[in-house]
């Protein structure tokens, strides 16, 4: 394995939507211990870094085997701080600290069907270049370019008409951001630059990632990771 390389995993306590998720029970474990286990188990992290405001998630995280060497600043903790700045604060505390990195992956908590594979394909793809940001991506089911709206009557309309007349198979396929990870060098995470700018996406199949932001969204995540479990048994 080559030095360098740090995942920083961000956790803070003050979740609205699902209190205390990054800690809630999940199909029997604390939230946060997947996105720990499948940094572990990818084998290409010379440190995980969990970057947090709260007691009882730094000790869960220690007890699953992240390291928490320092409590993120309540600036970077609320309600408005970005990824980015969480991520190089995380940067500059681990250089201080002496070690060495070169490349970062910031795993989001709440990722219990996230897979060690794809922790290294994607670096693998940050390897390859010309890119300096790789994070997974997920097609679109439907062409967004049928999406309709409602007008002010109420009745549906088409957001893109100029679109009506193409046929599906020539409409250009989307993807959207899976919401997972972002592996970049330490130089793309300083920058500011948004990943979405010119990064390089990981294609993943529509079964692998929910976005967990609501009661119903945890409770469909739970059951596809059930009824996985129970496939390999």
């Amino acid at each position: 394995m080559a030095a360098g390389r740090l995942a920083v995993i961000p956790a803070r306590g003050g979740s609205k939507r699902i209190p205390r998720k990054n800690v809630k029970p999940f199909a029997g474990r604390p939230m946060i211990a997947y996105a720990i286990g499948a940094a572990r188990e990818a084998g290409v992290f010379d440190h995980i870094l969990v970057s947090t405001d709260d007691e009882e998630i730094a000790a869960v995280a220690r007890s699953h085997g992240a390291d928490v060497p320092f409590m993120r600043p309540l600036a970077l903790a609320d309600d408005h701080a970005g990824t980015g700045p969480v991520v190089v604060h995380a940067i500059a505390q681990a250089q201080a600290a002496g070690w060495a990195v070169e490349q970062v992956c910031c795993i989001y908590p709440g990722v219990p069907l996230l897979r060690a594979a794809d922790l290294r394909a994607a670096l693998a793809m940050l390897a390859e270049g010309p890119a300096d940001f790789v994070f997974p991506v997920l097609r679109f089911e439907s062409p967004v370019q049928r999406a309709l709206r409602f007008d002010h009557a109420g009745c549906v309309a088409p957001l893109y008409p100029e679109h009506l007349t193409m046929r599906t198979q020539d409409l250009v396929p989307a993807f959207h951001d899976a919401g997972q990870f972002y592996w970049g060098t330490v130089a793309a995470w300083q920058s500011g630059r948004s990943a979405h700018a010119g990064g390089r996406g990981l294609v993943l199949a529509a079964d692998r990632a929910v976005d967990i932001d609501t009661p119903d969204d945890w409770a469909r995540a739970e059951a596809l990771f059930l009824a996985r479990q129970k496939a390999r048994l």
